[in-house]
């Protein structure tokens, strides 16, 4: 699904989008943080619509204020200026419409794997029943290959385990928006080609709108239909933006055979550089 399938003729009028496309809406975005020395701007003037059902990844180095705009949009960071709307909806503080994934699974180490993946269950579906609750929990635990370790304590999973609960999590509560900070930045390389192709086996049944923060180029090529580039901080905004025009589903196979992977990986490298 190419941004220009994303965004074609019936979405606009006059080169502006019908706001009932956008899934995510950042407006004149800013976060200062106060220092001794004055304020810190981290983002400024921040603007990027986000389509439903688009997948978006987000590049830049560290301090450009990627994982800043993510928990703002989270809920988790109080905005300074500007405004994030979900659907129209300004965000306001957490909310079940939005599912995360941190880089640390942030599991509750007590708890078995299905435990976990309930905590959230419960609290968004509390007027299904039971064993409703339950059998959404196991199916996505299923979905991450995690069928025979419900019974485990997080305590007793591997890192590359613990992710994948972590993703179960994020999907069982069906939010309108999956946000991703660097979810596989801790695995080692086999693993997190076996999550990334999970994380977008799962995206490509649910069509969930999911911006991703990465440091990987490669990374962000295969599950993005567009990468976002930021600026380097302080002020950082948008840079620019790279259409992903590859077929989907994708194989990581097909993609690397592409005639165009190497001017994209060219593209966001020479950014990356400048």
């Amino acid at each position: 699904m190419s941004t220009d399938t994303i965004i074609d003729k019936s979405m606009t009028e006059n080169g502006i989008l019908y706001p009932s496309k956008v899934m995510l809406d950042l407006s004149k975005l800013k976060k200062v943080y106060p220092t001794p020395k004055g304020d810190y701007v981290v983002l400024e003037d921040l603007d990027l619509q986000i389509m439903k059902e688009e997948f978006v990844t987000i590049i830049g180095h560290s301090g450009c204020g990627k994982t800043t705009m993510l928990s703002m949009i989270a809920g988790l960071n109080p905005i300074s200026g500007g405004n994030i709307a979900v659907l129209g909806n300004p965000v306001k503080g957490p909310g079940p419409d939005r599912g995360v994934i941190f880089q640390s699974p942030s599991l509750m180490p007590w708890m078995t794997a299905l435990q976990n993946v309930m905590l959230g269950v419960n609290q968004v579906f509390s007027h299904a029943t039971k064993k409703q609750r339950n059998d959404i929990a196991k199916y996505y635990l299923q979905k991450v290959g995690l069928e025979g370790a419900f019974d485990k304590k997080a305590s007793e999973l591997s890192q590359g385990m613990q992710q994948r609960v972590g993703i179960a999590r994020a999907f069982a509560i069906k939010p309108k928006v999956l946000l991703l900070d660097e979810p596989f930045g801790m695995l080692d390389s086999l693993t997190r080609g076996e999550l990334q192709d999970i994380l977008i086996e799962i995206w490509n049944k649910e069509k969930i709108t999911a911006v991703m923060i990465t440091h990987d180029v490669d990374e962000a090529i295969f599950l993005a239909d567009r990468v976002i580039m930021m600026t380097s901080g302080p002020r950082a905004k948008i840079g620019d933006i790279l259409d992903i025009n590859f077929e989907r589903p994708r194989t990581r196979k097909s993609v690397l055979e592409h005639d165009d992977y190497y001017t994209y990986r060219k593209h966001l490298i020479d950014f990356l550089e400048h």
